[in-house]
């Protein structure tokens, strides 16, 4: 049995740690991962009296591409694209296949209307607005000192 000690980022060693950087900032995930490895969308999600606004970060797809769906206070957004690529080479035809994919799921609170959300897509930003049930909205009233 061989063993094999990894440098978990603990302990450098003390030859020429600037040099070890350098190769660490090299052969890190940018250069050795493949370019579309699927990655979750940036997500913003703002509250005000009336609802809940989420918007996702999601350039370069179309609106037919998502899947949103409501299921027992779960909302789950998904988005799938495929992309399929052709060249011919001399004799030969080379396929190249691309899946974008993502799927996020919120828990949704008891005060939101699930029959009343709605979704928009516009320059690369998917906005879905999940309103607010009547009872749960900020209301002002005055109170009456006694």
């Amino acid at each position: 049995m061989t063993l094999v000690k990894f440098n978990n980022g603990h302990r450098k060693p003390a030859v020429a740690p600037r040099f070890i950087d350098v190769f660490d900032s090299i052969f890190n995930d940018q250069f050795l991962s493949p370019a579309n490895v699927a990655k979750v969308p940036a997500v913003n999600i703002t509250e005000s009296e009336a609802a809940f606004d989420i918007e996702f970060a999601v350039p370069g797809l179309q609106k037919e591409d998502f899947k949103i769906n409501v299921d027992k206070n779960v909302l789950t957004v998904a988005a799938e694209v495929k992309q399929e690529e052709a060249t011919e080479v001399k004799k030969y035809s080379k396929k190249e296949f691309s899946y974008n994919s993502f799927k996020r799921s919120f828990t949704l609170p008891e005060t939101v209307d699930q029959n009343n959300i709605e979704a928009a897509y516009t320059n690369g930003i998917l906005k879905l607005t999940v309103a607010k049930k009547e009872e749960a909205k900020l209301q002002a009233r005055e109170i009456a000192v006694k």
